[in-house]
C-alpha cells in the first residue's frame, strides 16, 4: 500500500480511527515505505510544559518504583510509570481542593497548572503514537461509570478532550460489566492482559483505565541458533538454568561506572530502546534501585557511548500485578483514599474516594524483540460501606432488660441447625428409698 494512501486514509478517518485500524494491520501495514532509516528526532520541538511533565513521570515513576520493590517479597518488579501517571492525572481531573494538591505534588507536577498538565498529556499520544512506524505502541484511556449515579458532565468533557478516553456507562450489578471491562483491557493489549477486575463491589461507581501496548523487534536481532541453557544466579546465591540469547559482538551504546554497567539496546529505526543495567560484583541491585531518581538516570543516559560488545541475556517471559494504594498514600496521596477526599468535579455526591489502584503489566524478551503491555486501574467509590455483620460462626446471645441492665437470657450457638439440643443426664438419686 503506497504510503500517500495509508496518510490520507488516515487524516479522513482521524487519529483514533486510525489508531484502531493501524492495530488491525499491524506496524508493517503502513511502515515499510515510509521509514527505512534511523529516526533521530521528534516530529515537532516538545513544549516547556510537556518538558516539565515528562521528567515529572519519571521522576513519579522512580519514586513509585522504588517504594513497590522495597515492600515486594517476590523476585520480579515491572511496572509502567507512564500508564500509572496518566491514570492518575486523568483521575485527578475530578478532585479539588486538598485532594488535587496532594495528587499534583505526589505526581510531581509541582507548579504546573491544570491545563499545562491535561495539554502536555494530550501531546504524548501525538508523539508516542506513529513516531517509529516499525514499533507497534499503543496509548488508550478509558471511563467506566455506574449508569445513573450522578456524575459532573464537564468530567468526561476532560476525558474526551484531552486523554483521547472513551466514557461509557455500564450497570455494575450486572455480572457482565466485569467482562465488559477486562474486554477493553484485553484489547487495547493486543490480549496480553486479559483480566483487570475480578468482581464490581457495590460501593464501586467508576473505573479509570490506562492501557499502554508495547512491541517493538530488535534493531539489531540476538542469534537465535545460538540460545542456549546457561546459569542465572538469584539474589540469594542459588542457581536457575535460564535460555541465554547471544547478540554478537559489535557496535553498541554502554556505560560503565564502580556500581554497573549499562547497555542499551535499540528497536527498529532507534527511536525506541531499552537500557539494561547490570550491578558490578559486591553490589547490590536494590541499593542501586534505591539511590536511582530522574536525575541520576538522566546522567546515565548522557554517559552511554558506542562501543563494541557482545552480550547474552536470558529470553523469558513474566506477567506482574501490584496494588498501588501503599505507595501512593506513602507519596502523599493518602487523603485521594479516604473519606475526607474531594471529588466534588467528579461528582456532586459526597463522600467518594480512590477505593484502589492497581497496575497489571505483561513482558516478553526473546530473540526478535520485545512485547510489554500495562493496564493501570482506578477504582472509584463511595466511603468504604460499613463491614456486613455475618453471623456465620459460634455466637453468643444475650436478652436483657436495658433499662436496669438485668439478663434474661444468655447462651452461646455452636450449630443452629441443632433445633433441640439432647436430653440432659437424669439427676442421680440421692435420697434412695428404703
Amino acid at each position: 500500500m503506497p504510503a500517500s494512501a495509508c496518510s490520507v486514509r488516515e487524516r479522513r478517518m482521524g487519529r483514533r480511527f486510525a489508531m484502531l485500524i493501524a492495530i488491525a494491520l499491524g506496524p508493517s501495514a503502513c511502515s515499510s515505505e515510509i521509514v527505512t532509516s534511523e529516526i533521530d528526532r521528534l516530529p515537532r520541538a516538545l513544549t516547556i510544559a510537556e518538558r516539565a511533565v515528562i521528567r515529572s513521570s519519571n521522576a513519579f515513576g522512580f519514586e513509585l518504583f522504588q517504594r513497590v520493590v522495597s515492600g515486594e517479597d517476590g523476585p520480579n518488579v515491572f511496572l509502567s510509570p507512564l500508564s500509572a501517571s496518566m491514570a492518575l492525572g486523568m483521575t485527578m481531573n475530578g478532585s479539588a481542593a486538598e485532594t488535587w494538591e496532594a495528587m499534583r505534588l505526589a505526581l510531581h507536577f509541582g507548579g504546573l497548572t491544570e491545563t499545562e498538565i491535561n495539554d502536555s498529556y494530550h501531546g504524548l499520544f501525538d508523539l508516542l503514537l506513529g513516531l517509529d512506524p516499525l514499533v507497534d505502541v499503543r496509548l488508550a484511556n478509558s471511563v467506566w461509570s455506574q449508569r445513573g449515579f450522578p456524575f459532573q458532565p464537564s468530567f468526561f468533557t476532560t476525558v474526551r478532550d484531552y486523554f483521547e478516553g472513551e466514557a461509557r456507562e455500564l450497570d455494575f450489578a450486572d455480572p457482565a460489566a466485569v467482562d465488559v471491562i477486562n474486554q477493553w483491557a484485553s484489547d487495547a493489549t493486543n490480549g496480553r492482559i486479559d483480566k483487570v477486575l475480578e468482581r464490581i463491589a457495590p460501593e464501586h461507581i467508576m473505573f479509570l483505565l490506562n492501557a499502554l501496548y508495547f512491541k517493538g523487534t530488535w534493531e539489531r536481532k540476538f542469534d537465535a541458533p545460538e540460545t542456549s541453557a546457561a546459569p542465572f544466579i538469584r539474589a540469594d546465591g542459588s542457581q536457575v538454568s535460564v535460555p541465554m540469547m547471544r547478540l554478537p559482538e559489535g557496535p553498541i551504546l554502554s556505560t560503565t561506572t564502580p556500581q554497573f554497567q549499562a547497555v542499551e539496546l535499540a528497536y527498529g529505526g532507534k527511536a525506541f530502546a531499552m537500557i539494561v543495567l547490570l550491578p558490578a560484583d559486591g553490589h547490590d541491585l536494590s541499593s542501586i534501585v534505591a539511590s536511582m531518581d530522574d536525575d541520576a538516570w538522566a546522567a546515565l543516559v548522557a554517559s552511554l557511548d558506542s562501543t563494541s560488545l557482545e552480550v547474552r541475556m536470558p529470553r523469558f517471559r513474566i506477567e506482574y500485578e501490584e496494588l498501588l494504594n501503599t505507595p501512593l498514600i506513602g507519596m502523599g496521596m493518602g487523603i485521594a483514599f479516604s473519606g475526607a477526599a474531594n471529588f466534588t468535579r467528579l461528582t456532586p455526591v459526597p463522600g467518594v474516594c480512590i477505593h484502589f489502584v492497581k497496575q497489571n503489566t505483561f513482558l516478553e524478551i526473546n530473540e526478535e524483540g520485545t512485547e510489554a503491555a500495562a493496564v493501570t486501574t482506578v477504582g472509584i467509590g463511595r466511603v468504604s460501606l460499613p463491614v456486613p455483620f455475618v453471623v456465620d460462626r459460634p455466637f453468643l446471645v444475650a436478652i436483657r432488660e436495658r433499662l436496669s441492665g438485668t439478663i434474661l437470657f444468655l447462651g452461646t450457638i455452636g450449630d443452629p441447625t441443632a433445633a433441640e439440643s439432647a436430653p440432659a443426664n437424669q439427676p442421680g438419686q440421692v435420697c434412695a428409698l428404703e
